[in-house]
């Protein structure tokens, strides 16, 4: 698939590390940054696509749910919050990204029997076959070095029946839309970042890899390639942003 090729090949600093080794610096470098540039680079509408996603997932009724790219821990906590009789298990490969969603966690210390953040691999998930009855995953599938053995891995930690729900930016399809949305994305996006984090690649390699990602009916088909039997999306806002959902 000609846009699995491409994503693999987009990377934060365009060196010859691997993807994986330049995302975590990247993500070390934005963490402090991290949660205020996506309430404003959003105008914090990406509340409301979480809560679309995760109300979704939450239809199913899981008990024991994996965060993938978990990152600051937002949506863990939203999971909390909405379910709080959920155990979450968040995972990410940035140890700065995790010390921020440990300090949030500090402040809900009846929460810490049930929500557990751990460093690791998305490709190579440090738990046993069958483990979680739901997946999430919000802005980290096209961070991955190798697209296709990410959804493995997650469909391979999934119990039979469960759930897969990804949430991730992308191109509007409309033409107009497209014009403001490049004009946003690829000029005040990284200004604002570049300002704000003082990462100068972060936030042009947003939506370079947002352009280079699977959308729609392609991100699905890999989905089911991946083995998930059935998978959709729907798209919010224009098109600027898509939530897919798979079944094991």
């Amino acid at each position: 698939m000609n846009e699995k090729i491409k994503v693999e090949g987009v990377d934060p600093y365009k060196d010859n590390r691997p993807k994986r080794e330049q995302v975590e610096q990247m993500f070390d470098s934005i963490a402090p940054a991290y949660d205020f540039m996506n309430t404003a680079m959003t105008f914090g509408l990406h509340r409301h696509w979480r809560d679309v996603a995760l109300r979704a997932v939450l239809k199913f009724n899981p008990s024991h749910v994996l965060d993938v790219a978990t990152g600051t821990g937002d949506v863990a906590f939203r999971l909390k919050e909405l379910s709080p009789g959920l155990r979450i298990t968040g995972i990410d490969l940035s140890e700065g990204m995790l010390a921020e969603a440990e300090k949030k966690l500090k402040t809900h210390p009846d929460w810490r029997d049930s929500i557990d953040f751990r460093c690791g691999d998305s490709l190579d998930l440090p738990f046993e076959d069958e483990t979680f009855d739901a997946v999430t995953v919000a802005y980290g599938v096209r961070n991955f070095q190798d697209l296709e053995k990410g959804y493995k891995e997650m469909y391979r930690v999934l119990k039979p029946g469960g759930i897969i729900c990804v949430i991730e930016l992308s191109v509007p399809s409309n033409f107009i839309l497209k014009g403001g949305y490049n004009l946003y994305a690829n000029h005040i996006i990284p200004s604002i970042g570049k300002l704000v984090s003082g990462d100068n690649r972060a936030y042009k390699y947003l939506p370079e890899s947002i352009a280079a990602c699977p959308q729609r009916d392609d991100m699905t088909a890999l989905m089911k390639t991946a083995g998930f039997n059935k998978a959709g999306w729907r798209s919010l806002t224009f098109g600027v942003v898509t939530i897919y959902l798979g079944r094991k």
